[in-house]
This record gives C-alpha cells, sequence and structure tokens, in this order.
C-alpha cells in the first residue's frame, strides 16, 4: 500500500508512522537523556537503585527524577512535531517512586500544550496510584482538537520529597478495537417479574430485614399498576392491595430486601417499579430510594421525595455489566424511626425495541378514531349537545371538504357545546401533539366566530384542566382549517378533546379531525451575513447635499431644507459606529401637514436584507409646541405591514433624539421609511436620518472589559501552617461552582409535573417568579373564592431548591387584566376588595418572597387610580411595606428599553417613579420586563443609564426574545444578556420561560418541546458558563494566590510541596477592594 503523507510542523509524518510508530523518542533511555529533560528538577539515567533492589522492569535503563520541590515537577520530552490533531492517541508509561518512607500517591502523565493564540493547556491523560514496592503501568488516551506551536508530554504526581521513576515511555497512534460482539437477549422473558412473592401472597417468604427493623404484611395499598410500568407492561392484572410495613428503623438504610442474583442477565435493562410510602410526614420530606446491591458496590434503582402520606410510585432502571456474584434488592431512605411501607415492588427485563414500535406507531398513526366519520358516530359523542352526520346539509349547498361525511352540533346551549373524542388511553405524556381540524358553522344569520379545538384532562389526583389546543374564525361560507399542539406533563386519568366555540345559535361542523405525534422539523440554518456592509447608511441622500433628491412626500404635505440641526451623530447611533462624519447641520422641514402621518419617505426595498438587525437614528423637531407634547416616529412600511422604528414625544421645540431599531425575517417585496406623528398643522423637522445594519458583536469586547469592573473582585487567598512548614509553591485550583448574579425564569404550576422542565429548572436558575398563579384573577376568580395551592406548590418547589422568589403581582392596574366581577363593584367595596386582597396576600407569604411588583404597568394603565383617586397607587406601596417590610417593592412596566413607546420611555418612568417616592410611596426596585425584539446594545444601554440616575436596583424582569430563526435568537438574548450584566445598575434578569410549550410570545424558547436544546438554549448556557472564574497556579513567597473572580461560590485545592491536601469552600462578595481570605491547612 503508498503512504499517504502529511506535515505536521517540520516533521514529515507518514500514515506508517501513525499507525506504528511511538511518537517518543529515547523511549528506553538507551540513548541516556537525550531527547528528554526535567521538569524543575534533576533527571538521571540509571540501570538499578537501593543497592541493585529497583532494576527496570522492561529493557536495560530507567530514568529518575530527583530534587523535586514541586508535585508539578517530573521528566518531560517535547512531541511538537509529532503529534497530530484530531488523532486519538494512547500513552502508556512505566513508573514507579523511589525514596525514605515513601506512602503510595498518585502519578500522572499529562499534555501541556500552547495554541497558535498563545494560551496554555494542560490536559490530564492518565492518573494511577504507584508505591516503591514495583513498577505499575500507567494508560490513558488523549487527542488535540486544535493547532498548536507547543506539545510536551510529562510524567508527575508525587509529593516532592518522592523521587519518580520511568521506565519507559509510549504514545502512539490508538488502535481501534473490535468491538464486543452484540449481547445475545433470545432467551430473555421480558416483563417478567424477578422479584419472588411481591404480591405478598406468601407473607414475608423470600423477603428478609436489612439491619435491624420489623417487617410484617398489611393491606391497603394501590391496586392498580403504576403507570410507568404500565406504559412498559401493557395489561397487567391488578395487584394485591397488600404491602411491606417496616417499623423500629434506627437507620436511614433500613428497610425490606431480596436477593436476586440468579435473576440478573448481563447487559439487559432492567425496570425498577413500586409504590411507597411513609408513616408519618412529622419529621418533614423523606427520599426513598430502591438500591440495587451488586457485589458490595450500590446502584440507584430510583428515588422518589415524598412530602406526605400518600403513595407516591417510585421509576427507575438499572443495568449490570460484569458477571456478578452477588445482587440483592431492598429499600430505604427516610430517615431514623420514620415507618416505611413498599408495595407492588417489580423488576423485569424491558424490551426497549418493542416499545421503538409502539412509538413509530403513535408518531405515524392518527389517535383519532374514525376521524372523517365513514362508520357514522363510532367514537365520537356530544359535549352538552346532538351531534349528527351527514353527507350534504343546506340543499346540497354544503359538502364535505375532504371525504364523504361530515359531523354536526345542534341543539347548543353554551359556547363549550361541540363534538368530542375521549382520547385517554392513545396519548403519552411528555409527546408534542398536532391537532388539525376541518371545522365550518351552519345556521341562519350565522356571524364568522372563533373555533377552538380543546384538551380537558384530569390528573392521578382528580384535578381537572382545560388545555387551549387552536383557535380560529370561522364562518358559514366556507371550511377553515385550525391548527394547534399539545403536550401532557403530568399523568393523566382522562383525556377528551373537543371541538367547540361559537355563540349556542351556530352549528358546528366537524369534517375531520387528527392528532399525531409532531414531526421534528430541522432547524434553518444560520442566516449568512458575509456580505453585510455594517455601519453604513443605507438611505440616499442623507445628508440633503443634493437637495431633496431621493426623498419624496408622505401625503400631500410641503418639503424644504433649512439649516440649523445638530453638527453631532446622535448618541445611540455614535455607540455603534466606529468611525462617523459630523452631520452639516441641515435638515427636512415639513410643513403644510393636514394628517399625523404625513411627513418625508424614502424607499429603502433593495437596501433591506433578512434577518439582519437595523438601527435607526435620527434628530427630530416640531415648528411650535403650542398644541402640547408631539409624538415623533420613524415608520418602516414593508410590503404594506408597519414597523415601529422608534419614537418620541418632544415637548419643546428642542432637537429629540430617536433611537430603535427594526428587522424583517422575510424577503419584502417594498420597504419605505418615513417619520411621522404631530397633529395637523404641527411642522416637523428632520435630520441626520440613518438606518445602518449593526454588527452587535463587535460590542462585545467592550462589555466583556466592563463585565469584569463590575462583577469580579480581586481575591487574595493567604495561606498559613504549622509553624515552620514552607507553603511557597503549593499547588493551587480554584473554581467556581455557582455565580450569584440572580439569573432566574418565569415558571408555572402545569409544567412542574414534567421531570425534564424541574431539572432544567433547578439547575440553571438560582431565582423564580411565577407566569400567573399570584396574580388576583388567578387566586380569587370569584369573588370570596380564594384558591392559593398552586402558588403554594411553586413557592414549595423553590424553597426545597434554595430559589428565591419574585412575587408578581399585587395587583394589575390595566383593565382588561382586572377580573369582572373586581370591575362591576361599586367604589366603596371595590376600596375594601383591595385591601382584603393586599391583607390576604402579603399576610400569607410574610417573609416568603424577596420582591413584590406592587401595581403592574402603571404605564399603560390606571383602573384602580380611576376608580380610587390618584393616591391609590402610592397607598398601594405604603400598605404593602406595612404588612411586609422585608420584600423589596418594584414598579413593572415594559417596552421601557428598546425607544418603542414614546410613553413609556426612560424618561417617562422616571418621572412616573419620582411621582410615587413624592407621594410617600417607599419604591425599592425598577422593573423593566423586556418582551423585546432585534436588541440594540446602545438603544438597551441609553435606557439603563437614565434610570440608572435613580440610585435604585433595575431589574429585568420578563425577559425574552423572538425570532423564527433559532440562530437569530441567540444572537438577540446574547446581546441582552451581556449588555445587562455589564451594566452596574442593573441587578438580576429574570426569563420570562425556556420551553417551547410555556412561553408567552412564540418563537422565544430555548428549549424545544420535546427537549432538544436549540441554539439559544445552547447561547444561554454558554454565556452562564463563561461567567465562572477559574484559576490555577502556585503559592507566591509571601504565602499568596492571588485571582480576580466572578462574585458566588468557589471551592479552592490545594496540593503542599510536603503532600497536604485541602479542600474548602468559600464566596466571593460584591465590593471594591480586594477580597482578603485566610485559609489554614493546619498542623
Amino acid at each position: 500500500m503508498a503512504d499517504t503523507k502529511a506535515a505536521c510542523g517540520s516533521y514529515e509524518v507518514t500514515k506508517g508512522d501513525v499507525d506504528n510508530d511511538n511518537i517518543i523518542l529515547n523511549p528506553n533511555f538507551d540513548n541516556g537523556i537525550e531527547n528528554w529533560s526535567g521538569r524543575g528538577c534533576n533527571i538521571l539515567v540509571r540501570d538499578s537503585m537501593g543497592d541493585g533492589k529497583v532494576v527496570p522492569q522492561i529493557g536495560k535503563y530507567f530514568a529518575s527524577a530527583t530534587n523535586r520541590t514541586q508535585n508539578t515537577n517530573g521528566i518531560q520530552q517535547d512531541v511538537t512535531g509529532r503529534v497530530q490533531r484530531k488523532l486519538m492517541y494512547e500513552a502508556t508509561a512505566v513508573v514507579r517512586l523511589f525514596g525514605s518512607n515513601v506512602t503510595p500517591s498518585d502519578v500522572r502523565a499529562t499534555l501541556y500544550v500552547q495554541t497558535l493564540n498563545g494560551k496554555d493547556q494542560y490536559i490530564g491523560i492518565a492518573n494511577l496510584q504507584a508505591s516503591d514496592k514495583d513498577w505499575v503501568q500507567l494508560q490513558g488516551n488523549f487527542l488535540i482538537n486544535g493547532t498548536v506551536s507547543k506539545a510536551v508530554i510529562y510524567i508527575e504526581g508525587p509529593p516532592p520529597s518522592t523521587d519518580l521513576l520511568v521506565n519507559s515511555l509510549v504514545v502512539k497512534h490508538a488502535e481501534k478495537p473490535s468491538p464486543a460482539p452484540a449481547p445475545d437477549f433470545s432467551n430473555v422473558a421480558y416483563g417478567v417479574n424477578i422479584v419472588q412473592n411481591s404480591d405478598l401472597y406468601d407473607d414475608l417468604n423470600n423477603w428478609y430485614a436489612l439491619g435491624n427493623c420489623n417487617m410484617a404484611v398489611a393491606n391497603g395499598s394501590p391496586r392498580i399498576v403504576p403507570p410507568m410500568a404500565k406504559e412498559s407492561l401493557g395489561l397487567q392484572e391488578p395487584l394485591s392491595g397488600k404491602y411491606i410495613a417496616v417499623t423500629n428503623r434506627t437507620q436511614s438504610w433500613m428497610g425490606p430486601a431480596q436477593t436476586i442474583t440468579d435473576k440478573i442477565n448481563l447487559h439487559v435493562t432492567y425496570q425498577v417499579s413500586g409504590w411507597v410510602r411513609i408513616g408519618s410526614a412529622k419529621k418533614g420530606a423523606q427520599i426513598i430510594n430502591m438500591a440495587i446491591g451488586v457485589d458490595a458496590q450500590w446502584i440507584n434503582g430510583g428515588q422518589i421525595q415524598v412530602s406526605d402520606e400518600r403513595w407516591y410510585e417510585v421509576g427507575g432502571m438499572f443495568r449490570v455489566e460484569q458477571l456478578p456474584s452477588k445482587v440483592m434488592v431492598y429499600v430505604q431512605g427516610p430517615a431514623a424511626g420514620v415507618d416505611l411501607m413498599v408495595a407492588g415492588l417489580q423488576i423485569f427485563p424491558v424490551d426497549r425495541k418493542e416499545r421503538f414500535k409502539h412509538l413509530k406507531n403513535m408518531t405515524d398513526k392518527n389517535i383519532i378514531l374514525n376521524p372523517n366519520f365513514d362508520n357514522g358516530l363510532d367514537n365520537w359523542s356530544g359535549r352538552g349537545c346532538n351531534v349528527q352526520v351527514h353527507d350534504t346539509i343546506g340543499d346540497g349547498k354544503v359538502l364535505p371538504q375532504n371525504g364523504k361525511y361530515f359531523a354536526s352540533t345542534t341543539n347548543r346551549t353554551q359556547t363549550w357545546n361541540g363534538i368530542q373524542q375521549d382520547v385517554t388511553n392513545r396519548i403519552q405524556r411528555k409527546l408534542l401533539y398536532t391537532v388539525t381540524a376541518v371545522v365550518r358553522l351552519f345556521g341562519s344569520s350565522v356571524a364568522p366566530s372563533d373555533v377552538c379545538a380543546t384538551l380537558y384532562v384530569k390528573d392521578s389526583n382528580g384535578k381537572e384542566q382545560y388545555i387551549a389546543v387552536a383557535k380560529l374564525q370561522a364562518s358559514d361560507k366556507d371550511w377553515v382549517q385550525i391548527q394547534g399542539k399539545f403536550l401532557l406533563s403530568g399523568t393523566i386519568s382522562k383525556a377528551v378533546i373537543f371541538i367547540e366555540g361559537p355563540p349556542p345559535s351556530a352549528d358546528i361542523l366537524l369534517n375531520s379531525l387528527v392528532v399525531k405525534h409532531a414531526e421534528k422539523t430541522p432547524p434553518a440554518p444560520a442566516p449568512d451575513f458575509s456580505n453585510v456592509v455594517y455601519g453604513v447608511n443605507v438611505l440616499q441622500n442623507d445628508d440633503l447635499t443634493d437637495g431633496l433628491n431621493s426623498w419624496n412626500t408622505l401625503g400631500n404635505c410641503t418639503l424644504t431644507i433649512a439649516d440649523g440641526s445638530p453638527l453631532y451623530v446622535p448618541t445611540m447611533a455614535r455607540e455603534s459606529l466606529d468611525v462617523h462624519e459630523p452631520l452639516d447641520g441641515k435638515c427636512i422641514l415639513v410643513t403644510n401637514r393636514s394628517q399625523t402621518w404625513m411627513g418625508p419617505q424614502q424607499d429603502i426595498t433593495n437596501k433591506i436584507s433578512p434577518y439582519v438587525t437595523y438601527q435607526v437614528s435620527s434628530w427630530v423637531r416640531i415648528g411650535s409646541a403650542k398644541n402640547g407634547p408631539q409624538v415623533i416616529n420613524v415608520t418602516i412600511n414593508v410590503d404594506s405591514q408597519w414597523i415601529n422604528g422608534g419614537q418620541v414625544q418632544v415637548s419643546d421645540a428642542r432637537w429629540y433624539e430617536i433611537g430603535s431599531s427594526f428587522r424583517v425575517e422575510q424577503q419584502p417585496s417594498k420597504v419605505m421609511v418615513s417619520v411621522q406623528g404631530p397633529a395637523a398643522g404641527v411642522d416637523l423637522m428632520v435630520a441626520g436620518l440613518q438606518v445602518f445594519p449593526v454588527d452587535r458583536k463587535a460590542r462585545f469586547k467592550h462589555l466583556k472589559h466592563q463585565t469584569d469592573k463590575v462583577r469580579k473582585r480581586d481575591v487574595v487567598l493567604k495561606f498559613s501552617g504549622s509553624t515552620g512548614d514552607s507553603l511557597s509553591g503549593a499547588s493551587v485550583r480554584v473554581r467556581q461552582t455557582h455565580n450569584s448574579f440572580p439569573i432566574g425564569t418565569c415558571i408555572n404550576r402545569s409544567n412542574i409535573d414534567n421531570e425534564d422542565y424541574v431539572s432544567f429548572f433547578v439547575k440553571n436558575f438560582n431565582w423564580a417568579v411565577f407566569g400567573n398563579e399570584l396574580k388576583w384573577y388567578w387566586t380569587e376568580p370569584q369573588q370570596g373564592v380564594i384558591n392559593y395551592t398552586d402558588a403554594d406548590e411553586l413557592l414549595d418547589l423553590c424553597n426545597k431548591n434554595n430559589i428565591l422568589v419574585r412575587g408578581h403581582c399585587i395587583f394589575w392596574e390595566v383593565q382588561n387584566a382586572v377580573q369582572s366581577w373586581v370591575q362591576a363593584l361599586p367604589s366603596t367595596d371595590l376600596m375594601k376588595a383591595v385591601q382584603n386582597r393586599i391583607n390576604g396576600l402579603l399576610n400569607r407569604y410574610k417573609g416568603k418572597f424577596q420582591h413584590y411588583d406592587v401595581n403592574n404597568e402603571m404605564l399603560h394603565g390606571s383602573f384602580y387610580q380611576d376608580r380610587l383617586g390618584k393616591d391609590i397607587r402610592a397607598t398601594m406601596f405604603k400598605t404593602a411595606s406595612q404588612l411586609d417590610p422585608s420584600p423589596t417593592l418594584f414598579v413593572n412596566d415594559y417596552s421601557i428599553e428598546d425607544g418603542h413607546d414614546a410613553h413609556a420611555c426612560a424618561d417617562a418612568y422616571t418621572q412616573h417613579i419620582l411621582g410615587l417616592q413624592e407621594q410617600g410611596a417607599p419604591v425599592g426596585g425598577i422593573g423593566i420586563q423586556g418582551h423585546i425584539s432585534n436588541p440594540v446594545g446602545p438603544v438597551v444601554s441609553d435606557t439603563l443609564d437614565k434610570l440608572g440616575v435613580l440610585g435604585l436596583p433595575i431589574w429585568f424582569t420578563e425577559l425574552d426574545v423572538v425570532s423564527d430563526n433559532e440562530f437569530v435568537r441567540a444572537d438577540d438574548l446574547e446581546v441582552m444578556l451581556r449588555e445587562l450584566f455589564a451594566h452596574p445598575a442593573v441587578e438580576g434578569i429574570m426569563l420570562w420561560g425556556f420551553w417551547e410549550m410555556s412561553m408567552w410570545r412564540q418563537n422565544a424558547h430555548l428549549v424545544n418541546a420535546e427537549w432538544d436544546l436549540n441554539e439559544a438554549g445552547k447561547r444561554f448556557l454558554k454565556l452562564k458558563k463563561q461567567w465562572l472564574s477559574h484559576a490555577r497556579g502556585q503559592v507566591d513567597d509571601k504565602g499568596d494566590f492571588n485571582f480576580r473572580g466572578y462574585h458566588g461560590s468557589y471551592t479552592v485545592e490545594v496540593d503542599t510541596t510536603t503532600g497536604k491536601k485541602l479542600t474548602q469552600n468559600f464566596t466571593v462578595d460584591k465590593g471594591n477592594s480586594p477580597l482578603v481570605l485566610n485559609i489554614s491547612l493546619g498542623s
């Protein structure tokens, strides 16, 4: 075979070299120490040591590393020209220790690499405990991903007092081993319980107590097979209702056990299922787990936290991959003294491939039976009305769109009356389903009305829920197709899908209904921005040097050129543009305006590209303020759809800055930009209007520098030991485990039955806010019917996971968010209801919420102020503070940060807050919701700078970003997170959800319905990882180790030159001066 050659540095590597040759030169020291060197120590080559007691295991010689002062000292070889990137290498070293009073210690093979950018990296290859008794073989693998300028492999590790001996080192391209054959599962009896006497009909035969506890058989456990096992087993006989009661438990590990050694097959996956319960919840929540003991190694077979005296399902799985000598199963976990009950324990081999067929069938198959009514009304029923099947109605004018038949609902007396089908046993939890229904209305004088697809579910505890699946306006003119999707998080006992919605006078016609597992569509690729010229204005003749060429009038108004406008680029644009020329002082003067929408416009159709973010900047002014404050806005007309390009309210004859942004996500056929807004008859002036593609990532370098100043602190670790200890040179590794900056999310009660949802939430967020469950319309939908159950359960979840919670919200000032019974109250009763609400809420949860949004969206609504007077808002704040002084009281509003709403800009918000404070309201924090699209850093930062002068903490309380392209969404999210994390006035960020099935806005999610992390989610986790600090080095001569790190929790690991090891946790809090921490290594 001809050799295939590849250049690697100055060394030519052939395929034969790669496959067969050791890249270590002089690997057995036959040529002395040629090609070798000491790493901070001396090395010698020997043929024996210790009066001839130590001789080489291989060949004639070995090397010894002596005079070691650090555990990183050892023997090394430069392999820079001899390793190739993206090849797997296997390293094998024969090593030993030598010295007086040597204790067994770890020996490591490590690869040091330096990248082309000068970045150092240490790659751990292998680690093994060695001693002075015999040679041992150290083995491991490594692979280099990037191009390197230097690569050195070395042997290190034991305490400095120990000599390190190396007999040989081999580093070769790893051979690809032949895979083991597939296991033979032909004799496995799938679905058969290997636990003997699990139904306890033979009393406690086959069972024994683990530990000195008592066991007895009792009655009263569930007779149904736990749901997870039922999904794997299909039809099953009912359980016996008997259970093992375990009492007199003096240790948490005590419980019932059974030996199952002879029933276990290698490589077979076993599912574990059982019902468990505790005798009393007086000692608080308890963990119960199924443990599998395999030759004294304990495998987790599943666990559950129980908080009351109900029966709970435990489900898990395990597998054994080496032949065991003994296997036992036992149930354990609750605290000593807590009685334990176990029922229906099953361990059975599970045929996972059989489930694949089931899942494929569920994916491909419509779960609706008789979907086109070919079998009449089989499987269908009326929901509070009558249903019939037709082939035509209306004198033959109404025919089915698909197939031969359709159904009609008649005698409807309620809007929820319709046609339904029970789908209880045909849907699975945690699968996404799409729903498609072909519908129409029928009747006399029928007006177009909404038709809805709704899913009714009842969970295993009897709780009912109605899930809105889809809604579309239908008429009696033609068939329409309504589409939607749903996913069930929890285990259900009943599920019914039905079509409902229009007024009772209208009959609903249903031609077909399809409910199928949703297909996963691959994401669209990242847009190609390689040809975008950032920072260049797409407007022609923006400086007006060519008169009014390229400019047109929108409406019958007059344009002229005037002088006297500002000569500098507006602040927000200046921050985005690296280089910018001064303006020329010319402006467009618009007169004879007879409509608010009249002004200058320009066609920019050929200058706009999909997914590019455009920043808008301009100076604007009005001719006279006699008509009062005026709103001026830049408008982008995209194929007759109006996009807000920014607006500002002007109240005098000064020049004002407009700054905002926009984006289009499909190729437009026509795009016009115009400036408009003031009342008819008010002259308008526009200067320096720019619309330019903005390179948002170019700002990240500045933000990183700002972040390092704002979110980090200098830390000095001062180490001390016993008298005479030298700590200089001790190895230090600092690892940050958590960043303390608040990053939280909105959560909902309906989602916490989904284990994947809870797992992502508790792993990635340290704060939470409830989406609806604390709002007044949720806790008291009808007067006097108060229910805090959902809020209590969410709060309990957060408390158990040490997650802090914001209270959202006590009141909501926007009228359509106020429940109808509250709106109907006369003023005196309304005041009483307001008092009852705030007293009930704050007394119930005193000390449990860190923040409260007191009266949500006061810039956009005035229900309570209109009904109860201008002082009611301040009264709400003062009353809340009196009832619970501990939480910070926030204002909270939207459209503050994007330049899109003149009535909710930073200036308007500032005046609003100052007004509340003047009335005595104890406003403690500023909430900016942050439902933003196509964000631009300088626009957001400008808002934060203006609000920051109030000296109050700013939180983004409901952040989400939207794009149908997940790569663009990721960019948007990164822009916002970096901008907010870098700003000193921002003290917390709350996302308004993360999961596709629980978002307020579509295309804002980080995690897809079935728990695939999309690009936005990956970017989020990547940023969180970047915001953790790690440091590595050595203690200096003063006994110090210095680093600069983010605020939060840390672990430090220290290895001294004398072999002492220490691990200690510490916290870096906010502070301007260096944090000095004293760490004692003891005696």
